[in-house]
């Protein structure tokens, strides 16, 4: 069914945040310095005995991880992924995307919030990203795309699990979706595409297996069976979805998850 086959884009590591956020050469100092720094340690990071070099390295090593830390606020950058066949720019601006605006239905479906914390990585540092759109879409819990035409099915004209929020002041933006079901050659994934500034990310949130076990034992989704392929399976989620798994965790009778990212733009 979906071909989303290539990852695009690229993993930026530690060294590449640190590198963004100018703070490379502030590394190599520190590194370049250990004698100095000694001097400065906290008195449990000094020993009390003459310092070896292993010693000497480990304190910089601790004080520089602590440095490093405190200069780098909580962005993530994440891996970009492909778009995949099925995203349809229905320009749909709503919170709640589980009605068929056509007809007015709702999507059955264990009930799952999604708030995406968007932040802009610069050279000053990391900071919230307001107005940026953030559009979700996935299939329901019988793995079938809105507004799609496919061997399986047809739901031109249908608009379901799909739509976009605006990041608020604090780059906050709030969903209202179901648990997305599944389908045979791919494991259990959300698209989502950031657009800001004429510039766009697109990527897709995957879910611990374990805890989708949970989820499909119940209905509508055990209707369905046994999925047929695990995150380890999925080719687009070993070109970088392990960074990219959502924390969900039970509310009330549904589900509730955050993703945070950050953004070079």
């Amino acid at each position: 069914m979906d071909n989303d086959d290539k990852q695009v884009g690229q993993v930026l590591n530690r060294r590449d945040v640190l590198r963004i956020l100018g703070l490379g050469a502030t590394a190599t100092l520190l590194a370049s310095c250990a004698p100095e720094i000694m001097e400065t340690l906290s008195p449990t990071a000094v020993p009390t005995t003459a310092p070896t070099t292993a010693s000497i390295t480990e304190a910089v090593a601790t004080e520089l991880s602590a440095a490093t830390n405190a200069a780098i606020p909580m962005c993530v950058v994440r891996p970009e992924l492909t778009e995949g066949p099925y995203f349809v720019d229905e320009m749909l601006n709503r919170s709640d995307i589980r009605e068929d605006t056509s007809d007015g239905s709702v999507v059955n479906g264990s009930p799952l919030e999604i708030t995406f914390n968007v932040t802009q990585i610069g050279s000053g540092g990391c900071v919230v990203l307001p107005n940026a759109q953030v559009d979700i879409w996935h299939c329901d819990a019988n793995g079938v795309y809105s507004d799609a035409s496919d061997p399986g099915f047809n739901t031109k004209g249908k608009t379901f699990l799909r739509g976009y929020q605006v990041t608020d002041a604090n780059g906050v933006a709030k969903f209202t979706t179901v648990y997305p079901g599944w389908y045979d050659g791919r494991a259990v994934h959300i698209h989502f595409k950031i657009r800001y500034d004429n510039q766009e990310f697109t990527s897709q949130l995957f879910f611990d297996d374990a805890f989708t076990d949970g989820v499909y034992s119940q209905e509508p989704y055990a209707q369905k069976g046994t999925r047929t392929l695990l995150n380890s399976q999925d080719n687009i989620y070993n070109g970088g979805g392990s960074q990219l798994v959502l924390n969900v965790t039970p509310s009330g009778a549904g589900y509730t998850s955050s993703f945070d990212i950050g953004m070079q733009i």
